[in-house]
């Protein structure tokens, strides 16, 4: 089973060449993620002069867990460096601090569509589908390339959709090698759920609950976890080698341990070895 990994520097957040757009544009509720309820477009009251956040080091003991767990897929520098030109919302004129507010979610959203499409690519059973697969990356990296105008027009939930289709098949194609029979939790409620050791090679878990799930020690090798919520799933000595389109703010929300395997296309979270 290949060990994709997605070599895309531009796909990573890039907090230097951003200016503090998450901080900025996304709201927020107070809850067990975040201290404070926050606005969109309102700046966090953490978010400093120089678009640094004054507790980056503290936020899980501040109560800001939420902060820790989120990735732009380098949406961020996207919109700061190309789509706006290096102009800083702080600095430059209000009606394009709005727009970046607004551009920022679009772009994010593109730019974790071209993280999926780029690790399809890299999986020898979806090779038939490759030619789709480049002409949708290539469409999609022309959309996030737009003037702030087409982004703010465009029909998200409508492109995602296409993508889905071809990612669908990529790993029905990746699943089908997989030796037995490959159990179907798509979309499935399984909030906290009892599968510890559980066998779920090549299972089909997109979009499925996992939250609070106990999954030690489980095999998840060559499972499909699109959109799977792992808030707080417990994967502690699990085995995700080859697991398809796990991204790394789902790993970041969950627990694990050394003992955990993982895919080459993501990290084990800091605060994993924090937990030991």
């Amino acid at each position: 089973m290949p060990d994709q990994t997605v070599d895309r520097p531009d796909l990573r957040g890039d907090c230097e060449q951003c200016f503090g757009l998450c901080c900025v544009a996304l709201p927020f509720a107070a809850s067990a993620d975040f201290a404070i309820d926050k606005q969109a477009g309102k700046p966090c009251p953490n978010l400093q002069g120089d678009h640094r956040c004054g507790i980056h080091a503290r936020l899980r003991q501040k109560g800001f867990t939420g902060c820790t767990v989120y990735d732009c897929f380098g949406a961020g520098q996207k919109v700061s460096q190309v789509t706006f030109g290096g102009r800083d919302w702080r600095t430059g004129s209000r009606e394009d601090a709005r727009r970046m507010v607004d551009v920022f979610p679009v772009v994010r959203q593109l730019h974790e569509l071209l993280w999926y499409l780029t690790e399809a690519l890299t999986l020898p059973a979806a090779r038939p589908l490759h030619a789709d697969l480049r002409r949708a990356l290539e469409r999609t990296e022309a959309l996030t390339r737009g003037t702030p105008e087409e982004l703010g027009a465009l029909d998200v939930p409508a492109h995602r959709q296409e993508v889905n289709v071809l990612l669908l098949k990529t790993s029905e194609l990746s699943r089908a090698g997989i030796r037995g029979k490959k159990k179907n939790r798509r979309g499935a409620d399984l909030i906290g759920a009892r599968l510890k050791g559980a066998d779920l090679r090549g299972a089909n878990l997109r979009g499925a609950y996992l939250i609070a799930a106990d999954l030690t020690g489980a095999d998840l090798r060559g499972a499909d976890l699109i959109g799977a919520d792992l808030r707080d799933t417990d994967l502690t000595d699990a085995d995700l080698t080859g697991a398809f389109f796990l991204t790394q703010p789902q790993l970041n929300a969950a627990r694990g341990s050394a003992g955990t395997r993982l895919p080459g296309s993501v990290t084990r979270p800091a605060h994993w070895t924090a937990q030991l």
